[in-house]
């Protein structure tokens, strides 16, 4: 069996990777402001780059003005992005340092890769929005941080790159600072950590910058290593959508009846009293099961099979909630919608909508308003083109039990199917009971 994996700087046990905490996080910022630089850095200055990656970069011909490696180099997965200098798709990177495992979302910053932005933050925990010091907040930050507050990121690092080019100026910064306070403020987005770095030089990304002695706060990996961002496993919303209804009928297993699926927020105690939606039928958790043993009590993130007091009518699809928290259970539901296919969105057809385990028929039934992303300004329309964002009515065929995005994001998003095609064309977040 292997005990020891040899990683970049240092071995560790195998046991170790596994069981330290996860962190998902994205960066946006307009073209040039030096997201893949910073990506770059963040590896290169922690030791996360492997021996043949790390030979490839110092023997490619791609240069900074200064002669140093252009660690851009580390973040172009396509040849479209190497052959136009940006980035088109969501590329992703996995590192892990002794304190914790990353994974980063790079995101495009073109506004006609919205839909590309919206899918990497959506699995997010913490958004990083870089500002380049020179022009500081333009309207694509304006952009950037409008999806962030859509999508409910309650945690944005604002890095205020290219510090060096301004003679690592804390007026420049703290102007900036203020400027993006502002927007903050109206997009009630209310934790904000705001980190002036130099991706180029390697200022405050992994190690804290001696150029910038007026800074007090920490540098972007050492904030990155230590934020807390387990709310949903301290949620007392206990959702767990049935991926499957076990009923193997033999003669050992002759009554065996259990509910798999994975814990989406909360947690679940054996006696607990809990509601099966959308029927509204109420049992006790008589058993849980787990891949290792039978547990007493488990969290989100885990798969289990819940076994119930009663025998009841269960079904894929439906989720099983704890009886004094329900999640709200409606056909007709307002919801935040990222129109994503090149094909606008047709309200006079049926599609699907994927929400968790349940597949429902559905129909957009009023189109609320949408938002220009740029200015905020909210806009009249009857029909959505590729990467409009906007409200909508949604009327499904069969009711649907969700949380509020705001209150609980992992059981208020849904996708939108195009049956004619079976390609995801939009996303969804939920917001209110419409009926």
């Amino acid at each position: 069996m292997i005990k020891y994996l040899r990683l970049p700087w240092k071995t560790v046990r195998r046991g170790d990777i596994f069981n330290m905490d996860l962190l998902k996080f994205f960066t946006a910022g307009s073209v040039d402001d030096g997201k893949s630089t910073l990506i770059g850095r963040l590896l290169y200055d922690s030791e996360s780059i492997l021996a043949d990656q790390l030979e490839a970069l110092q023997q490619s011909n791609r240069k900074n003005d200064d002669g140093t490696i252009d660690l851009a180099i580390l973040t172009d997965g396509l040849k479209a992005e190497r052959e136009q200098g940006i980035t088109i798709d969501v590329a992703y990177k996995y590192f892990q340092t002794d304190k914790r495992k990353f994974i980063i979302a790079d995101t495009p910053g073109h506004i006609q890769y919205t839909r590309n932005m919206v899918t990497g933050a959506s699995n997010s925990d913490l958004a990083i929005i870089l500002v380049d010091a020179r022009n500081g907040v333009v309207e694509q930050t304006i952009r950037h941080s409008f999806l962030v507050s859509l999508l409910e990121l309650k945690h944005v690092v604002v890095c205020i790159n290219k510090m060096d080019m301004v003679d690592y100026s804390e007026s420049v910064f703290n102007t900036i600072k203020d400027a993006y306070s502002d927007i903050a403020a109206k997009l009630k987005i209310k934790e904000v950590t705001y980190i002036p770095v130099s991706a180029l030089k390697g200022d405050n990304i992994v190690n804290k910058s001696e150029r910038m002695p007026w800074f007090s706060g920490k540098s972007l990996l050492d904030h990155l290593e230590t934020i807390e961002v387990n709310e949903a496993e301290l949620s007392a919303q206990a959702r767990m959508p049935v991926q499957w209804v076990i009923r193997p009928q033999t003669d050992e297993l002759h009554d065996y009846r259990g509910y798999a699926g994975r814990v989406l927020s909360g947690s679940f105690k054996v006696g607990e009293k809990i509601t099966v939606l959308p029927s509204g039928i109420h049992s006790e958790i008589s058993r849980i099961e787990t891949s290792l043993k039978d547990q007493n009590e488990v969290h989100s993130g885990m798969s289990v099979t819940l076994h119930l007091k009663d025998n009841i009518d269960i079904s894929r699809g439906d989720i099983v909630v704890n009886s004094s928290n329900e999640p709200m259970v409606s056909q007709q539901i307002e919801a935040d919608l990222c129109w994503m296919d090149t094909r606008a969105l047709d309200p006079s057809i049926m599609y699907l909508v994927q929400h968790n385990s349940k597949l429902s028929k559905c129909k957009v039934q009023e189109i609320l308003h949408k938002v220009n992303i740029n200015t905020l300004e909210k806009i009249d329309a009857d029909a959505f083109q590729l990467n409009d964002i906007g409200r909508i009515i949604l009327k499904t065929a069969e009711p649907l039990a969700f949380d509020p995005y705001q209150d609980n994001k992992l059981n208020g998003g849904a996708i939108l199917i195009d049956p004619r095609t079976n390609l995801t064309v939009g996303a969804l977040m939920f917001r209110a009971n419409a009926g």
